[in-house]
């Protein structure tokens, strides 16, 4: 065959294998034997190691693994890779529908899907053709782990019919319980620990350095969640729908594991079926996703920090076990809490041994009653983190001695501190208090604040003991000879240390505030304070009322702020931070005009020209204010379609100017 008559034969067999590959492992139909399966596909290996320049990297014989991953690369989400809001009780889902009806005043449509107990995954395709894989990892960064993604029969190589040119899917990987049994029965047979449940295997098998490994794991992967620049659809339930006309596994409205309904009533009934049908299920699951359909109605309500505020996660009841407290210690953590920690005699629950549960609080210890030896209930609070929920009292010692809280810190031995309407105790010795020295430095030095690498928690340890370090202002101050002798320092090491806190010091203002620790204060808070007073001397300066009215500022945050702000330690470790060259201020923003200076500006509705998040952008570029909702401070309210009645009765009641997207956009003078 000539080499054209090659390529020919390659791209036929492998359309013919990705086909057969598709529909027995998405449609569960099986088109031809299995042997007949394996023949085609040892033709086209064959003709691959004859032919290796016409190797495609997303051919069926990939599907075999046969790369090995020394280290799997750390990759920027495009998209962040946000986590889901739990809710653990049906009133909690009632109560979310009503906030979201306070704020969408239109008709709302929600999806109901399965919540996949797995890894979450996002995949990216390139005109049809699979590119890349990441995990979640922080949510801004995962790894990449397209070689072992690639093995899984579930997942697509090259899709069919239409898509979108540059997109991504997201969705969880999973182990079927089938495959989880077969495994540990192997291991079983040969000695070996078992695997603790599927979720972790899972976890652990995409992490594999030979892909070879993980492609007899045969893991699976449901695909439901589509992302682009700008979305190609209007809704989560039609991009659903394309994405399995695509060739992707997705859920399927006729086996129920995805429902579209109308209102609360719909949602529960969903809870309620899944609830007992996940007993059948050949996979695990761990509640139920709902998410609002319509991208429009996703856009208005928004994200915090963490999760968008379209979608909440309901967990099923978790496993209860019964155990023994053997004894009753307190962690200090770096804002100060003590917090409680009951040392358990080890019970297995919910897939692995658990010794150790928090007690949270002085009130939870006072609510639960609790006993010295005391038999106690455990469950893991979304199946994840150990919580005592009870108390057997009738197998209670007699006599048995009530736990009580501590009143030194374990750490420093200083008087802890109530504060007023808290639960927690604190201890307000932050700047001897051990546990809160080091907590401070590797809350600074986190990738989401001044992201300073090659120091670990146990170079943060020697450093404190040794006396290098007080705060984390001393960081700036280290050198070459201090660091060279400690232990595991090479040189490369302490060169790379110095050069990740010389980098540090071109963090933007945001980073540094978040970086510093005020108590409430999050990422997303301090991209608020940096916006709105630019330096941290206006921050210093500005008064509570300021602060309060500041976006996203309440009174508590407010608070905080202006008690860390007074006390003269941190005053002069500001002033440190400065001295070190640190960025204390914002830079300027470059503005299009500063024709919408001094307005606050509400975007309501859906527009033709422009998304919501560009209008926003725009409205800033201009020199305006976002607002989140109508008052009296607004001075313009930009009107799209299917505004909402009570929005546009309180726009004209407060006399407020209204005007539509083209005469926006003319009035900024967008091309």
């Amino acid at each position: 065959m000539s080499l054209e008559e090659v390529k020919s034969k390659i791209n036929q067999l492998s359309e013919q294998l990705h086909h057969y590959n598709y529909m027995y492992y998405v449609k569960s139909e099986s088109l031809v034997s299995d042997y007949e399966f394996d023949m085609l596909l040892k033709e086209l290996e064959a003709l691959e190691a004859q032919f290796p320049e016409l190797v495609d990297a997303n051919s069926p014989s990939k599907r075999v693994g046969g790369t090995v991953t020394k280290n799997f690369e750390s990759v920027t989400h495009r998209f962040p890779m946000l986590s889901l809001s739990n809710s653990y009780s049906k009133d909690e889902i009632v109560e979310w529908e009503a906030r979201i009806k306070k704020t969408i005043e239109q008709d709302i449509e929600y999806v109901c899907e399965l919540k996949y107990d797995g890894v979450a995954i996002g995949i990216r395709y390139i005109n049809g053709v699979f590119h890349s894989a990441v995990t979640r990892g922080d949510g801004a960064q995962g790894e990449l782990v397209s070689s072992n993604v690639r093995t899984i029969n579930s997942v697509p190589l090259k899709l069919k019919g239409a898509f979108p040119s540059d997109f991504e899917i997201r969705g969880e990987i999973f182990l079927p319980l089938q495959e989880f049994e077969r495994l540990n029965q192997e291991r079983s047979a040969e000695g070996l620990a078992l695997y603790a449940n599927p979720r972790n295997t899972a976890s652990g098998t995409l992490k594999l350095q030979d892909s070879r490994m993980v492609s007899k794991r045969n893991l699976d992967c449901y695909l439901y969640g589509m992302y682009e620049e700008r979305s190609s659809y209007t809704s989560h339930y039609q991009a659903v729908l394309a994405a399995g006309k695509m060739g992707f596994k997705v859920p399927l409205a006729e086996q129920r594991k995805i429902e579209k309904v109308k209102d609360v009533n719909g949602i529960l009934a969903f809870i309620d079926y899944w609830d007992q049908a996940r007993k059948s299920l050949p996979f695990e699951i761990d509640g139920i996703v709902i998410k609002i359909n319509a991208y429009t109605q996703q856009e208005e309500l928004g994200y915090t920090a963490k999760s968008p505020r379209w979608a909440i996660a309901y967990k099923f009841q978790a496993e209860r076990v019964e155990t023994k407290i053997e004894s009753v210690t307190y962690q200090v953590g770096r804002t100060g809490a003590v917090t409680p920690v009951a040392n358990l005699r080890p019970v297995y629950l919910g897939g692995t041994t658990v010794k150790r549960a928090s007690l949270h609080n002085a009130e939870q210890i006072e609510k639960l009653g609790l006993h010295e030896n005391d038999l106690v209930y455990v469950e893991k609070g979304g199946e994840i983190i150990p919580k005592i929920v009870g108390v057997n009292v009738s197998k209670r010692m007699t006599p048995a001695r009530r736990v009580v809280f501590i009143s030194d810190c374990p750490a420093c031995n200083k008087a802890l501190t109530k504060i007023q309407g808290e639960a927690q105790h604190y201890c307000t010795h932050a700047s001897i208090c051990p546990p809160q020295v080091k907590g401070k430095i590797e809350h600074f030095i986190s990738r989401k604040a001044m992201d300073i690498d090659g120091l670990g928690a146990e170079t943060i340890d020697t450093l404190v003991e040794k006396e290098l370090i007080r705060d984390i202002g001393d960081l700036y101050a280290l050198r070459f000879d201090q660091l060279i002798d400690l232990d595991r320092m090479a040189e490369k090491s302490v060169n790379n240390l110095l050069e990740g806190i010389s980098d540090s010091k071109n963090r933007p203002f945001e980073k540094v505030l978040f970086g510093i620790g005020i108590r409430y204060v999050g990422e997303t808070v301090s991209k608020k304070l940096a916006k709105a007073f630019r330096t941290i001397d206006n921050i210093i300066n500005a008064s509570y009322e300021s602060l309060v009215e500041t976006d996203e500022i309440g009174e508590k945050i407010a608070q905080s702020i202006r008690l860390f702000l007074e006390d003269e330690t941190n005053i002069a470790l500001i002033n440190k931070l400065k001295a070190a060259g640190l960025c204390f201020e914002t830079e300027e923003q470059v503005l299009s005009s500063s024709i919408l200076e001094g307005q606050t500006v509400v975007i309501s509705g859906t527009f033709e020209r422009i998304s919501r998040s560009e209008m926003k952008k725009l409205i800033e570029e201009n020199g305006g204010k976002n607002g989140s909702s109508i008052s009296k401070k607004t001075n313009l309210l930009v009107a799209g379609d299917n505004m909402g009645p009570s929005k546009l009765k309180k726009a004209v009641d407060l006399n407020i100017e209204m005007v539509n997207e083209e005469e926006f956009l003319k009035r900024i003078q967008y091309d």
